[in-house]
């Protein structure tokens, strides 16, 4: 199973999307093993955003993640990482598809409602920026052998 990094930017929060979104990964058969409300420090955003460092949007970027609190969440599941990128749809809302997250609640092509992690080696760095020993939870859910066929060992 895979654990990936998923941030409510502000604009989610803001417009009251929160609930919406974490519906549609529980939905889907995500299990959330890591859940916070908090507001991002400026020097927590610079060192998510390192690789943006010197790009021209990067001023903008920073600011606007640290202008109102984001729900920060860790989720697990097979192919956790492509499944909510999938789910989340492209970055810019107007080149979203229907059906995603940005496709259904964003136009923007600056307020883009959410983060993921591209890769486990990034959701790794980040989940340890955004969750602290102890934070992330290891349980057993009773629909699990309904969200995946277990059958031959393995989840599919």
């Amino acid at each position: 199973m895979e654990t990936t990094l998923i941030i409510f930017k502000p604009d989610a929060v803001q417009r009251g999307l929160m609930g919406q979104i974490m519906t549609r990964f529980e939905n889907k058969g995500l299990k959330v093993v890591g859940a916070k409300l908090m507001q991002i420090s400026q020097d927590l955003a610079s060192t998510h955003y390192k690789d943006h460092q010197g790009k021209p949007f990067y001023d903008g970027l920073v600011g606007f993640m640290t202008s109102s609190p984001v729900m920060v969440l860790a989720l697990q599941g097979n192919n956790a990482i492509a499944v909510c990128r999938k789910m989340m749809g492209a970055t810019f809302g107007s080149n979203a598809e229907s059906g995603t997250i940005r496709g259904d609640f964003g136009v923007s092509n600056s307020f883009n409602l959410i983060h993921g992690s591209d890769s486990p080696e990034a959701a790794e760095r980040e989940i340890g920026l955004f969750f602290n020993d102890g934070e992330i939870l290891s349980y057993d859910r009773a629909i699990e052998g309904w969200v995946y066929d277990m059958s031959g060992g393995e989840p599919e």
